[in-house]
């Protein structure tokens, strides 16, 4: 098995952790009286971030590891990892991959929801593409993100609905 497997599985691991966390998470959100919206675009947003995976590992098999590529691409993606788990951890139990708002919580703005309003969708937008041009996987990263754009307008105005509704500012 090639590193850059490794490196996609473990990625698939982390989904994984994100999910555990997210279970808990929404159980803690519904017994506080957590309200969920945007159920109709999460079965993409699934399929989507799986396809990411599965089209890096395809597409893998094709090209050509460019180092000065690959390790620039590496680098971005260690460094969304490291932002996404800020972004959990900030978020603390208010974090989610679904959308679930307990009513009369404050807007967070510590970690880096003191400088940007999404930063999780940072990570995401940087891991799409650089997961799959880490073994320069261009269709792949071009596929995720153009799929992606209209996604993240979507949830990013589910969640933001959500959000000013139940939320105090």
């Amino acid at each position: 098995m090639n590193w850059y497997v490794v490196l996609v599985v473990l990625v698939g691991l982390e989904r994984v952790a994100e999910l555990v966390v997210s279970k808990r998470n929404a159980r803690w959100s519904f017994e506080q009286g957590g309200v969920e919206s945007g159920l109709g675009h999460y079965p993409f947003m699934v399929v989507l971030h799986t396809g990411l995976l599965f089209g890096c590992l395809a597409e893998s098999f094709h090209r050509p590891f460019i180092p000065a590529l690959g390790w620039t691409m590496l680098a971005l993606v260690i460094l969304s990892q490291g932002l996404r788990w800020w972004c959990i951890s900030a978020l603390g139990q208010q974090w989610n991959t679904r959308v679930i708002v307990v009513p009369g919580l404050h807007f967070v703005a510590r970690g880096p929801y003191k400088f940007l309003k999404h930063p999780n969708y940072v990570a995401v937008v940087i891991e799409g593409i650089a997961l799959p041009l880490v073994h320069t996987g261009w269709l792949t990263a071009v596929v995720f993100t153009l799929l992606n754009i209209p996604l993240l307008a979507v949830r990013i105005r589910s969640e933001e609905a959500a959000l000013n509704a139940a939320l105090v500012k």
